[in-house]
């Protein structure tokens, strides 16, 4: 169970980091405010995690330029985000040990919700090792509670 965090912490990254390919001055794909997800690894072991953040305005463009946690550094050098439809390829390196996790995504989003499916495949103790992981995520409130302030973006 403890080897699927890092998964759950992948697909929560190519999730945040979809809508950062809109290319026009159009309003921001989402909106800020306070912010739930959901996280599953559907497979090789189901495993769920929900996360509620507070971004603000100034937090919407890291979120949304390809965001890395203290675990992974991401990046997705094929990704399309027109239209309310997600799709992208890259790969997260682990910080730590330096394993390596190639991503694929596809989903839909709106300015309050997204959702995001995706094919994980990395390699542990030299053993190929594939996934399938989702996240729905909703914006939950305008204004995030006083006691949200650390989940803000850092």
């Amino acid at each position: 169970m403890k080897t699927c965090a890092p998964l759950l912490a992948v697909l929560s990254l190519a999730a945040a980091a979809a809508p950062a390919a809109a290319q026009s001055p159009a309003p921001s794909p989402i909106q800020p405010g306070y912010w739930e997800s959901t996280n599953r690894l559907l497979s090789p072991i189901r495993t769920s995690k929900v996360e509620r953040r507070c971004l603000t305005p100034a937090d919407v463009d890291k979120f949304l330029a390809g965001p890395s946690n203290h675990h992974y550094d991401c990046n997705y050098p094929m990704r399309t985000v027109e239209n309310g439809q997600i799709r992208m390829s890259g790969a997260c390196v682990e910080r730590k040990k330096g394993r390596q996790v190639q991503v694929t995504a596809e989903g839909r989003y709106t300015q309050t919700s997204f959702h995001i499916t995706a094919n994980i495949a990395t390699e542990f103790a030299g053993i190929p090792i594939s996934g399938r992981a989702s996240t729905d995520a909703r914006r939950i409130g305008d204004v995030c509670p006083v006691d949200a302030a650390g989940l803000t973006m850092k």
